[in-house]
């Protein structure tokens, strides 16, 4: 098989292949961690992004050589991402004071 483009799409038996993880692991992954949606298409063939790409190795390493079960890791990505919308929320915050402070200094 010719190497991909990092940035190229891949089928299910083209990350399974990549990855080492067998194809209904995949499946059964998809129903476990709802962070993991790879595109579907006509014949409900799937297609994963490069982030759905890391995202498997990441889960991959997290169960297979750090020693985390699938909940530890489900609780894991969920904090980060809690984590992630907090900063996102603070970020927009600090902006919009920062946008309502230039508006402000223009009218006085």
């Amino acid at each position: 098989m010719s190497e991909k483009a990092p940035g190229a799409y891949r089928t299910i038996g083209e990350l399974s292949e990549e990855t080492g993880v067998a194809r209904h692991i995949l499946r059964y992954w998809e129903t476990r961690f709802p962070q993991l949606r790879p595109l579907t298409r006509a014949g409900r063939r799937r297609y994963y992004r490069p982030d759905d790409v890391a995202l498997v190795r990441r889960i991959n390493a997290l169960l297979g050589s750090e020693g985390y079960t699938i909940r530890g890791v489900q609780t894991l990505l969920a904090s980060e991402a809690k984590r992630v919308a907090t900063c996102d929320a603070d970020a927009v915050a600090a902006v919009r004071s920062a946008l309502v402070a230039a508006l402000a200094a223009d009218h006085d």
